[in-house]
């Protein structure tokens, strides 16, 4: 009897072996499975954080494809003539892959499928990276939401399937095709030395997604609700880094959630509610293309944003003078992530008091963000901006100081990363800070601290009065 052939799994933002549809469709075939990760152009315009951290994930997976007794396979190049090399010396008859929603990732799968077809090869797209397919979320009248609110009440009924359980084995090809070694690929480069720095805060893999996740159910998420605001507070999950390279589906967060509101978790709602708020991430990007290049709102496409400038620079560099937003960013270059609601104060800081153009930002986070997602990063940016749907107004200056006496009574935010001291693992994010940066910054501990930009009286005045200007222009 003929074996069955084999399939391509054509790995993309699902680094893992658990719930994963695109894994489990080709097992399903029957035959062995080949899976292989594509350095593309998508690869190669990644910023320095997340393409290095890609790389630690990649190491990860690969791993466990081992302990499973497959491997992973490395190409780079164009997909399509990737995928066809790989069919005609595997002998592949079907090449499966998990969806995608922006426009350029959209485009050359819609072409990858329609080539492969028309070879005679089964090409099958899986969901997997989102809880529901932003065409699956509808209002009453047929078309897609624009506010979080009511979304989040129509997706949280909608039944979700229960997860797919990790494979012990995975069937191999009796001759495996050749690999490209991820070392060549240098996908840290443009980290130079702040790579070591960072690698001490990031949670990568699989398992250690899932013992994040563990450690978040057995006591944070009580305090999630109320809690979740203060940057030095310890009761966050973490996991936007995980669910940025699919280490953990989102299926497995949202069972998990359920299950824990069920049990009467205090804070169980707002976690759920945060699963969703990724998902209307998606759905907008996915309806509004637009909302990941250009202003969603489009009258803000003419405000007079400043471009980049001096004081950006600062901003990047946590040189502001302000406190609360000097430790966030200091917090980014440190560690790779940030705390939301210091986000949400630095990314006003920069839109307003500096009236700078919010894809100045949208761009450094690119850079910076070990989760840098492009659906969310897009929006979180034009939310603060005052741009995107469902945004807070532009009217809405958030003041860095009684911010942080409200978020950060006790400094020790802002002493951790401005001043020095051990976090709870027993690293020096301020010291760590110093050795992360680029030498070309000429920053060190013995800096002193800067003045102010510009005070938060005038930053705010001269914020409102570029408003009413654009208002009265429109």
């Amino acid at each position: 009897m003929k074996k069955p052939a084999p399939t391509l799994w054509w790995v993309r933002r699902d680094f893992r072996l658990a719930d994963n549809p695109a894994l489990a469709h080709a097992i399903a075939s029957g035959g062995p499975v080949v899976p292989v990760f594509i350095h593309d152009d998508s690869v190669a315009n990644l910023g320095a954080a997340p393409k290095w951290r890609l790389g630690l994930g990649l190491e990860a997976l690969a791993a466990s494809l081992e302990d499973a007794g497959s491997r992973l396979i490395l190409r780079k190049g164009d997909a399509l003539d990737v995928l066809r090399d790989l069919i005609a010396q595997t002998g592949a008859k079907s090449v499966t892959w998990s969806h995608a929603y922006v426009p350029d990732a959209i485009e050359r799968d819609t072409k990858v499928k329609a080539a492969l077809t028309d070879d005679g090869i089964a090409a099958e797209s899986c969901a997997g990276h989102l809880l529901f397919e932003p065409w699956q979320v509808e209002t009453k009248a047929g078309g897609f939401y624009k506010v979080y609110t009511p979304f989040w009440r129509a997706a949280r009924d909608i039944p979700v399937a229960a997860c797919l359980p990790a494979p012990t084995e995975i069937a191999a090809p009796q001759d495996w095709p050749h690999s490209d070694n991820l070392a060549d690929w240098k996908l840290g480069e443009a980290m130079s030395r702040g790579a070591d720095v960072v690698r001490a805060y990031a949670c990568v893999g699989e398992a250690a997604a899932e013992q994040r996740l563990a450690d978040f159910l057995d006591g944070p998420i009580e305090d999630y609700r109320e809690g979740r605001d203060f940057p030095s507070r310890n009761v966050t999950s973490g996991l936007s880094e995980n669910l940025t390279y699919g280490e953990i589906a989102p299926r497995r967060l949202w069972h998990a959630g359920r299950q824990a509101l069920e049990q009467g978790a205090a804070g169980a709602e707002h976690f759920l509610k945060e699963v969703v708020w990724r998902e209307f991430a998606y759905h907008l990007a996915y309806h509004t293309p637009r909302m990941l290049t250009r202003s969603w709102r489009e009258e803000w496409e003419d405000f007079n944003w400043r471009g980049d400038n001096d004081d950006a620079e600062k901003w990047r560099r946590g040189m502001t003078g302000e406190p609360m937003v000097d430790a966030a960013m200091r917090e980014l270059y440190t560690t790779g992530t940030m705390h939301n609601r210091s986000r949400m104060i630095a990314g006003s800081y920069l839109t307003k008091h500096l009236l700078t153009d919010w894809r100045v930002g949208q761009a450094w986070f690119e850079q910076t963000l070990i989760d840098w997602d492009p659906a969310s990063n897009a929006m979180g940016w034009q939310w603060v901006a005052g741009s995107g749907p469902d945004a807070s107004p532009f009217f809405r200056v958030f003041n860095p100081e009684t911010q942080a006496e409200k978020f950060d009574g006790s400094q020790n935010y802002r002493d951790l990363h401005l001043k020095g001291g051990e976090d709870e693992e027993g690293r020096n994010p301020a010291e760590d800070f110093y050795r992360a940066i680029p030498k070309s910054w000429n920053i060190t501990d013995k800096t002193p601290r800067p003045d102010r930009i510009i005070s938060l009286k005038e930053g705010r005045e001269r914020a409102l009065a570029a408003y009413k200007g654009a208002k009265e222009q429109g």
